[in-house]
C-alpha cells in the first residue's frame, strides 16, 4: 500500500468544523475502499485542504471521497511519509483539540521553504584540500539557528540547506541570521559575501506538480541563481511577513525581492536551462524562443537578473554540474565533459582551471583521499 496526499480547493463559506465532518464521513466508509486516512490539513486563510491517506492508489481514494462526501480532490499524489513529516511536522492527528465526537484541525500545510547554498565554500580557491574543521562547524552554527526560529531541515549536505518554516517572520529572520552568522565567520563585507546564496519561496505541499512541494522548493533553489543581494525572496513572500509585522520589513543591502515578472522569466530560462543544458549544440540563439524574447532582450534580461551573459550562464551550469560529478567519482574526466554539454574533454579543462584555479584531474585526486 502507498501513502498519498490530495488537495481539495474549498469554498469561501467552508469552515475548519466542515472539514472536521468531512474527514469524519471518510473514516466511517475507509475500510470500503482499501484506504486508512492519517491525518488532514486545512488552512481556513486559503481555504485549501490536504488528506494523507494510505491507500492501494489514487483512484481508491476519489471514490472513497466521492462515496463518503462527494467532495473529490482536484489533485492526487504519492508521498513519502518521512518527507511529510520533515516539512509538515507530523504524519497523524494531533491531540484532540475540543471534547466533540471529531477532531478540528485548522491548521494550514501552506509553508515557507528556504534554501541555503554555500557555492565553492568548501573549495579552497588556489588550494587542493577541503575545509575541515571550520566547514563543519558553520554547518553546526547554521543548523543551531535554524532550529532556533524554529525551521525544519529536511535536507541538508556539505554545501546546502534545504528547511521548512510554518511561519514566514522566522524564516525571513533566519535568513539574515545565517548571513549575518557567515560574515561575522569569514570576515565578509555586508553585501559582499562570495559563497552565501539563500532563496525564499512559499507555497503548498501539492500542486498540479508531481513531488512534494516541487513547485516552491524549485522557485526557491532558482532564486539561488540571482546575481542581485544575498537572500532573495519572492513578493509574496515579503508581503506575508509585512502582514505579519505592522506591515514593515527588515532592511538591508543584502535582501533583494524577485518581482513576479522576473520570477516568471528565471522559471521559464531554468525549464529550458534543465531540459538542455547537455545538449553540445546549444546556441543563444536556441534560448530565446522558448523564452519567447529577442536574443537581445535575453542578454539584457540575464545580464540584469543573473550578472551573466547566456553563454557564460551556461558555462557556469554545466561547470557546477561537472563539480558534482567529480566529487562522487561518478565517471571519469572525459565522460563528465561530455556528459555535461562540453565538446571536448580539452575544453572542459580549460574552463574548469578557469573557474576553480586547478586541473580537474587534480581536484578528482584530492576527493579520492
Amino acid at each position: 500500500m502507498a501513502i498519498f496526499m490530495d488537495r481539495h480547493d474549498v469554498s469561501g463559506n467552508v469552515t475548519a468544523e466542515d472539514v472536521a465532518q468531512l474527514h469524519s464521513q471518510d473514516l466511517k466508509v475507509q475500510h470500503e475502499f482499501g484506504c486508512r486516512g492519517l491525518t488532514y490539513w486545512f488552512d481556513e486563510k486559503r481555504k485549501t485542504a490536504f488528506c494523507l491517506i494510505e491507500a492501494p492508489d489514487d483512484k481508491a481514494i476519489k471514490n472513497m471521497h466521492n462515496h463518503a462526501h462527494g467532495q473529490i480532490p482536484h489533485w492526487v499524489i504519492e508521498v513519502d511519509t518521512r518527507i511529510v513529516e520533515s516539512f509538515l511536522g507530523r504524519i497523524e492527528d494531533p491531540a484532540k483539540a475540543l471534547n466533540n465526537d471529531f477532531n478540528i484541525i485548522n491548521d494550514p500545510a501552506f509553508r515557507t521553504i528556504m534554501v541555503i547554498t554555500l557555492n565553492g565554500f568548501y573549495l579552497r580557491k588556489n588550494e587542493l584540500t577541503l575545509l575541515n574543521t571550520s566547514s563543519g562547524d558553520i554547518s553546526k552554527s547554521i543548523a543551531e539557528l535554524i532550529i532556533d526560529f524554529k525551521g525544519r531541515i529536511v535536507k541538508h549536505n556539505e554545501d546546502s540547506f534545504l528547511v521548512s518554516f510554518a511561519s514566514v517572520s522566522n524564516a525571513v529572520l533566519c535568513a539574515s541570521g545565517v548571513h549575518s552568522l557567515l560574515n561575522a565567520k569569514l570576515n565578509e563585507s555586508d553585501n559582499k559575501n562570495p559563497y552565501l546564496k539563500i532563496g525564499l519561496s512559499a507555497g503548498v505541499p501539492v500542486t498540479d506538480k508531481n513531488s512534494f512541494f516541487e513547485e516552491t522548493i524549485k522557485s526557491a533553489e532558482r532564486m539561488c541563481y540571482v546575481e542581485r543581494g544575498q537572500i532573495i525572496m519572492s513578493s509574496e513572500v515579503k508581503d506575508l511577513y509585512k502582514s505579519e509585522n505592522l506591515n514593515t520589513f527588515i532592511e538591508g543591502e543584502q535582501i533583494y525581492f524577485i518581482s513576479p515578472t522576473d520570477e516568471k522569466f528565471l522559471n521559464l530560462l531554468m525549464d529550458f536551462i534543465e531540459k538542455s543544458w547537455r545538449n553540445t549544440e546549444l546556441k543563444v540563439d536556441d534560448f530565446s524562443k522558448p523564452l519567447g524574447i529577442s536574443k537581445s532582450q535575453l542578454y539584457r534580461k540575464m545580464i540584469d537578473l543573473t550578472g551573466k551573459s547566456p553563454n557564460s550562464f551556461l558555462k557556469e551550469y554545466r561547470l557546477s554540474k561537472a563539480l558534482k560529478l567529480l566529487t562522487s567519482h561518478a565517471d571519469n574526466i572525459s565522460e563528465i565533459a561530455y556528459e555535461t554539454g562540453f565538446s571536448s574533454p580539452s575544453y572542459f579543462t580549460k574552463c574548469f582551471r578557469k573557474r576553480f584555479d586547478f586541473m580537474p584531474s587534480d581536484y578528482l585526486q584530492t576527493v579520492e583521499q
